[in-house]
């Protein structure tokens, strides 16, 4: 009798703001010989995995506080599981979540959505800490998981890359690769501009209840409204807009420090074990 092959699963536990939408549609695409779960597909995960048995599977999905939740639930089933998690600097990454708060109409300054002084921001300080994160994916998977950081990306692309479809044991095409951002930032201009007006539209924390279509309704109206927000200010002249920055430099070098031994431990653990 023929031995069955064994099923290999591959999760990117990909982090918002650490280039998961860009690996997810640009690059994972790429990838040969394998079956690749696309976020859009990850709630029916475990029929793809079901019907696919034998084969190198491929999962990535954007995760940030649930990020226990949905790998507890996900490892009682697939305990093997090999985990991919792509880290940021501690500061940048709050600041990016903040950037992308604002955009989609959170009316927060900074510190009311990070607080590293006292703890009562939006974000907590505890979301923020990556060592953590790397700790949950051992204590539930059985296989170590590979740890990989957003700037070394930005030096070396291809590179990052590789060392995932190492992992992975992969090959790809990089002239199928495109290097080009899927989303562009926005302008600060524009960012203050929301955060000014959103104060008076939106509330701080929108409760979505009642049917998935009722729900989609409300939040794609809000996207919308937000949309228009953004690339209306840019008809705005620059001596109208505040002067002050979003974010001040100074609670930008107290988060750093707070983060500095996390950090540290991410990296360190990196060198032990990638």
């Amino acid at each position: 009798m023929v031995e069955q092959q064994k099923t290999e699963l591959f999760f990117h536990v990909g982090l918002g703001k650490t280039a998961s939408t860009y690996l997810q549609n640009k690059v994972f695409t790429k990838f040969k010989d394998l079956v690749y779960i696309h976020p859009t597909s990850y709630r029916k995960y475990q029929k793809i995995i079901d019907s696919n048995i034998g084969k190198k599977i491929f999962i990535s999905r954007e995760m940030d506080r649930q990020l226990e939740r949905e790998v507890k639930k996900f490892a009682e089933k697939y305990p093997d599981t090999k985990a991919i998690l792509v880290l940021r600097s501690n500061e940048q990454w709050i600041v990016s979540q903040y950037r992308r708060f604002l955009k989609n109409g959170y009316p927060y300054t900074f510190k009311e959505f990070f607080d590293v002084e006292n703890d009562q921001g939006y974000w907590k300080i505890q979301d923020a800490a990556f060592y953590p994160k790397i700790e949950i994916l051992e204590k539930y998977f059985t296989q170590k998981p590979l740890v990989l950081f957003y700037e070394d990306m930005r030096k070396d692309t291809f590179g990052f890359i590789d060392k995932i479809a190492e992992y992975i044991d992969i090959e790809y095409d990089k002239k199928t690769i495109s290097l080009e951002a899927h989303h562009t930032s926005y302008e600060e201009k524009q960012l203050k501009v929301m955060l000014r007006v959103s104060k008076f539209i939106f509330t701080k924390d929108p409760k979505y209840t009642g049917s998935y279509f009722n729900t989609w309704i409300r939040r794609r109206s809000r996207m919308l409204l937000c949309y228009i927000i953004l690339y209306s200010a840019l008809l705005i002249p620059g001596f109208l807009i505040s002067k002050k920055p979003l974010i001040d430099k100074e609670e930008l070098l107290k988060i750093k420090k707070y983060y500095a031994n996390d950090w540290a431990r991410c990296v360190g653990w990196n060198s032990r074990n990638n």
